[in-house]
């Protein structure tokens, strides 16, 4: 009778596992797809869908060793959860175990991850626990959870780009010591990048943390840790899931603290009794996303910086044809990091190989912003942002602070010249509409 390997195969060799595809050695286009082969415990190629939600202890009595919720595991932050180490799926399952080793890797520091971004945000509020908080405009819906948060702790919200806003001598109080410089980059909805290590050095002379929210520029477009940022989250709704059917939060705890391990098990433990996991279904779609998330970023932001240049020729004059008329006739500005000249010393160091897939438009009117989404057909008139498929909004939908001529759009991985049709094409019908 033949050997087998101990899996009852005689074809197969013996599942001796390679260390994980890390920053540093293999790009990131090679780490989606092999930074989890540290987890491939069993033969598939494709990683199997777990839904267990519970697992079995040892049979042998000899083994059980009573542990309490916060025992601190002998792995290393972020490394592989072996295949029988699970015990309940709200403390780790193998599905969002294997999503974490892959955005380790991939973000070059251990990751958690959440049931949502603001999930994400509001762990690493009750984490750091700040008592000064300073936060710009960006994403409405973390200003939410900071609202919440300042209602059960009092703490105080200044204003990002106002240093002078940070300290109140009347009050007595100022942010320092053990407090948040929260930075979002590129910002939401409008695409705006801010530089990082200009901010990291503002928080950290304070003795403050920098908490990067880098949703907008997901590797390989951006570092943030390399800029000097604590804690970097993301959205990975958006990007790390990248078709529209997963929620996902992200917390990378950056290394530059001296102990950054106790931040990471700190937050682990919490994760348990905040019970804002991912499920499993989604912790597998999330692997699933990344094999492809560097093909997909790619693409997307090559394809947004392509149309955003189209339609900046069109407003700034270099371009006169009809189809630049058109858009004259819609479009009274547009932003996005790409059209920063001023900043781009800081910049092109920042995001070397492309300033992100999402920027904004102002329309003339609220009433063509509200009508002009409705023109596109490749375009869908849809919130979020991230996916395969391009996207516009009509923001005023869903955030309230943002001005009623705003339209947000999330480029996808279409061919950029077919997006640039739709958009000349949803430009010149409003017209025609208009003159009607």
């Amino acid at each position: 009778m033949p050997e087998t390997n101990g899996n009852g195969n005689p074809n197969t060799a013996d599942l001796t596992i390679p260390r994980a595809a890390q920053r540093g050695v293999y790009r990131p286009a090679t780490i989606g797809v092999h930074g989890d082969d540290p987890m491939n415990s069993y033969t598939d190629v494709a990683p199997a869908l777990h839904v267990s939600t519970t697992f079995r202890y040892s049979h042998d009595p000899e083994q059980l060793e009573p542990t309490d919720d916060l025992h601190i595991p002998t792995r290393t932050p972020g490394a592989a959860v072996p295949a029988d180490a699970h015990i309940y799926s709200r403390l780790t399952a193998p599905n969002a175990s294997r999503l974490e080793l892959i955005l380790t890797n991939l973000l070059g520091a251990p990751c958690l991850t959440y049931s949502s971004g603001l999930a994400a945000f509001h762990a690493l509020l009750v984490y750091t626990h700040p008592k000064v908080v300073a936060i710009g405009a960006g994403y409405h819906g973390c200003h939410g959870v900071l609202q919440i948060y300042q209602k059960l702790t009092n703490c105080k919200i200044v204003d990002l780009f106002n240093e002078k806003s940070w300290d109140n001598e009347a009050e007595g109080w100022g942010l320092g010591e053990g407090d948040v410089v929260h930075i979002e980059t590129p910002v939401n909805p409008t695409g705006k990048a801010y530089n990082i290590q200009y901010y990291a050095d503002l928080a950290h002379k304070r003795g403050a943390v920098l908490t990067v929210d880098a949703t907008f520029a997901p590797p390989p477009l951006q570092d943030p840790f390399k800029w000097g940022a604590d804690y970097v989250m993301h959205s990975g709704t958006k990007y790390f899931g990248g078709h529209s059917d997963m929620l996902c939060g992200v917390v990378a705890i950056g290394k530059r603290r001296s102990d950054w391990e106790k931040d990471y098990w700190t937050m682990f433990g919490e994760r348990l009794h905040l019970g804002s996991v991912m499920g499993s279904m989604e912790g597998w779609l999330g692997v699933r996303s990344l094999r492809t998330l560097e093909l997909r970023v790619a693409r997307q932001s090559q394809n947004a910086d392509l149309l955003v240049a189209f339609i900046d020729n069109c407003l700034t004059g270099l371009d006169v044809s009809e189809d630049a008329q058109s858009v004259k006739a819609v479009v009274a500005s547009i932003e996005h990091a790409s059209l920063q000249r001023e900043d781009m010393v800081w910049l092109k160091k920042q995001m070397p190989v492309g300033f992100g897939p999402v920027f904004s438009v102002l329309c003339k009117t609220k009433e063509q912003a509200r009508r002009f989404p409705s023109k596109l057909e490749l375009f869908h008139h849809a919130t979020s942002l991230g996916g395969v498929e391009s996207l516009i909004e009509w923001r005023r939908m869903s955030d309230s602070t943002v001005v009623d001529e705003l339209c947000r759009v999330s480029v996808g991985v279409e061919a950029w010249d077919d997006l640039r049709a739709d958009f000349v094409g949803g430009c010149r019908a409003l017209v025609e509409e208009e003159g009607r």
